[in-house]
């Protein structure tokens, strides 16, 4: 079904495509009500986990995945809000998408303590139709990697196979989630905490899976009009002192404050920030997703 509906994507209406995400989203939320957006069984840590640098509760990390020429023309703005919080995040670009990415966007963003990451190779649901189709690209997303001097990757959609991963010369991959019934690949990896997936002799890599609900399915398809859903998962991981990895997407916000059938107000990811920022400023390591990579593959934790 999902290689039909990406096959079919390019023909059907924005509005219809929505509407019928909306329609399932809905059913699967009262299905999964017990199972979203906490899974009690998430909160265990991994083998050989040895807790956060200095001691710190739990970790906070900002990621952005840039779909389309919407969002790209907004990176910079998004960029200077998470900076005006004290906060850095990783900005993952579609290498053969929408648009195209200017070295002196790549360098503006790494010389203000930015990480840059490559999502996917052309994000049309295409990555993982066969083994063949993803060795084949793998080559360019490699080539991609190298010269964007990047060490994270996030495929379109959340598709995720960790065995093909290896394919890739990354740190980290970020393509999973704790719990998340919504995407196209629902099964999650039923953990808050970062591990690692060894690959073949010593090769491996880290998994970082994003804990908090994007951005996307609250306030575009729920339509939610505050951050609860948020709040209460962030505090949850916080008190299991797993990971809270957040991807917001600059695509979907509103710096006008408006809000529409594709957008969200800025205020609720500001508000966001600000909560972690002042309840956790203390307890909490603020992280790049590379910086949570190396950490973890010092001491290879495995699920």
């Amino acid at each position: 079904m999902n290689k039909f509906y990406y096959r079919i994507k390019p023909l059907t209406p924005w509005a219809i495509r929505i509407a019928m995400r909306r329609i399932r989203a809905n059913r699967l939320r009262r299905q999964a009500s017990g199972s979203w957006p906490i899974l009690e069984s998430s909160g265990k840590a991994p083998s050989g986990w040895p807790g956060w640098p200095d001691g710190k509760q739990f970790a906070f990390v900002l990621t952005h995945d840039v779909e389309g020429l919407r969002g790209f023309e907004k990176c910079r703005q998004l960029a200077d809000l998470d900076k005006a919080m004290g906060l850095r995040s990783a900005f993952n670009f579609v290498p053969e998408g929408e648009y195209r990415v200017p070295d002196e966007l790549r360098l503006f963003l790494t010389q203000e303590g930015f990480e840059v990451g490559v999502h996917d190779c052309h994000h049309d649901g295409s990555l993982y139709r066969t083994f063949d189709d993803f060795k084949a690209q793998a080559k360019r997303i490699n080539d991609y990697l190298k010269s964007w001097g990047a060490e994270g990757f996030r495929s379109g959609f959340m598709f995720h196979n960790l065995e093909w991963i290896n394919e890739l010369n990354v740190s980290y991959d970020a393509s999973t989630f704790d719990t998340d019934p919504f995407e196209p690949q629902p099964d999650g990896v039923g953990t808050i905490f970062p591990f690692w997936v060894q690959g073949n002799e010593s090769k491996g890599y880290v998994e970082l899976p994003y804990t908090l609900a994007q951005d996307f399915t609250l306030f575009i398809l729920f339509k939610e009009q505050n951050i609860d859903v948020w709040v209460k998962k962030l505090d949850w991981v916080a008190s299991h002192g797993g990971m809270a990895l957040v991807d917001v997407h600059p695509d979907y916000i509103n710096f006008a404050g408006k809000t529409g059938a594709a957008e969200y107000p800025v205020a609720l990811y500001k508000e966001l920030l600000q909560y972690v920022s002042s309840r956790y400023r203390d307890t909490c390591w603020f992280a790049l997703p590379r910086d949570v990579a190396e950490y973890t593959a010092r001491f290879k934790p495995v699920l």
